[in-house]
Formats: structure tokens, C-alpha cells, sequence
């Protein structure tokens, strides 16, 4: 495992741990609501916020990686070129030596642009299925994170006009759809 992949690891985890957390919790009597732990489960997400910056790191570099690829795909196309028109000029000895030089230099530049384009799309391909997959996280998440900080303020706006609030730490499951469905995804 490299270093670029563990804080993806890391946050995976804790956020594992966050979904252990509501399933293991203490429901509430007759409601489907339960209780947990609020400062645990805001540590937890302070800390998945802290290492955020390192999965985009990890993105930057996929995109770094992808335009080196290309760059090197790119060359290895221009030296295959190169070597094929060298190889023609050298049998222009006679008419069907010529002929078939040039049928095989046409061959060989196709074949290594064919390559280039199949290898560039492969990366791009790969690198934007690794980037979607990142927004997919990152967007869920703050979805997450907003949910939890609107019911937070509710609270304490419920709080000081005397309301009778929620208990601190309790989830709704149906205002809550989009973080269960979050929190049931797999990762690559």
C-alpha cells in the first residue's frame, strides 16, 4: 500500500466506523429514530475533512500521471514514425522494394497512431472514472455534513425559543435517505 492511498483508506474506514455507529445505536422507544455519541461522530468528520485535502492531492497526481502517459505515448509514436521513414529512405533501391517500404511505413504509422489513441483513451478513461468516483464521495459527503449542521442549528434555534427539541445526536432515517445511501456505497 502507498502512502498516495492511505488517507482514501483512512477515510473509508472512518466513515465505516461512523455507519457502525447509527446501526449500533440505541433506538429511541416506539420511534425509528436512535441516539449517538454527537461529538464522537463530529470528530470523526472533522477528521475526514482534515485528510480531504490529500485524496484531491491523490487526484491532482492521477492527472499529472495521465499527462505524462500521454506525453511518452506520444514520443514512442513520433520515434516509431521516424524509424519507419529511416527504414524507407534506405530501400529506395528499386521500384518494388520502394513500393513495399511504403506500404510497410503506412502500416507501422497507423499501427503506432492506432496505439497512441487506444492508450491515450485508455487513460483518460481510467482517470476519469477515478475522478467521478472521487466527486461522488466528495459531493455525498458535504450533502452529509449539511444535513447533520442544518438539524444541528435547528436544534439550537429550537433551543433558545424554548421548543422542546430532538434529543442531541438523533437521526431521522427518512429526512436522512441521501446519507444512508451514501454510507451503503462500495468503493473501488
Amino acid at each position: 500500500m502507498s502512502a498516495d492511498t492511505l488517507p482514501t483508506y483512512r477515510s473509508e474506514d472512518q466513515l465505516r466506523q461512523l455507519v457502525e455507529m447509527v446501526e449500533v445505536a440505541r433506538s429511541m422507544p416506539m420511534s425509528s429514530t436512535v441516539m449517538i455519541n454527537r461529538e464522537e461522530v463530529l470528530d470523526i468528520l472533522d477528521d475526514i475533512l482534515a485528510h480531504l485535502p490529500d485524496e484531491l492531492r491523490a487526484a491532482r497526481w492521477l492527472l499529472k500521471e495521465r499527462e505524462e502517459f500521454r506525453a511518452k505515448a506520444h514520443r514512442e509514436a513520433e520515434e516509431i514514425i521516424a524509424d519507419a521513414k529511416s527504414h524507407v529512405a534506405h530501400m529506395v533501391q528499386r521500384t518494388e522494394v520502394v513500393k513495399a517500404a511504403n506500404h510497410q511505413a503506412i502500416s507501422i504509422v497507423d499501427e503506432a497512431e492506432a496505439e497512441a489513441r487506444r492508450m491515450t483513451h485508455q487513460a483518460e478513461d481510467y482517470c476519469d472514472q477515478k475522478l467521478a468516483s472521487f466527486e461522488v464521495v466528495l459531493d455525498r459527503l458535504s450533502k452529509t455534513v449539511a444535513g447533520g449542521r442544518r438539524k444541528l442549528a435547528g436544534g439550537i434555534a429550537a433551543n433558545e425559543l424554548g421548543e422542546n427539541p430532538a434529543p442531541a445526536g438523533v437521526y431521522d432515517d427518512d429526512d436522512d435517505s441521501d446519507a444512508a445511501a451514501f454510507f451503503d456505497q462500495e468503493l473501488d
